[in-house]
């Protein structure tokens, strides 16, 4: 298994991430939420991560956040759920003031992987 987070396995497009926020689904546990969508296609997942200037309003400050939640995502995206016949887009938000460590992420993010591959795969996937 490689641990790595390449140009292939980023959500990218703007028609993409509109399409997420409009019919995706949430999850959040703390300071972490996660937008997601089912897609059909044998695709990898793809995953997008934000902080938004509301809560950290330095730009040092975001893009930290930023690495520690693609290191962690990175580290963790073998344990997301797979099936023959789709993946998932992901977006990744960090909704708080205050500056997290590591730990804290990977134990955010993980209990969300851990409560999306409890969801039934019987909800709507989107060609």
């Amino acid at each position: 298994m490689r641990f790595t987070l390449g140009k292939d396995k980023k959500l990218k497009g703007k028609k993409a991430i509109e399409t997420l926020f409009a019919q995706g689904l949430s999850i959040r546990k703390g300071a972490l939420r996660l937008k997601y969508l089912p897609i059909d296609g044998k695709d990898l997942h793809k995953t997008s991560f934000s902080v938004p200037k509301r809560f950290l309003k330095l730009a040092v400050h975001r893009n930290r956040v930023k690495r520690l939640l693609r290191e962690s995502y990175r580290l963790q995206q073998h344990h997301m759920p797979v099936s023959d016949n789709s993946h998932y887009h992901l977006m990744w938000v960090y909704q708080s003031n205050k500056l997290p460590d590591q730990e804290h992420i990977t134990q955010l993010m993980q209990a969300i992987i851990k409560q999306l591959s409890k969801k039934p795969e019987s909800h709507k996937t989107v060609s």
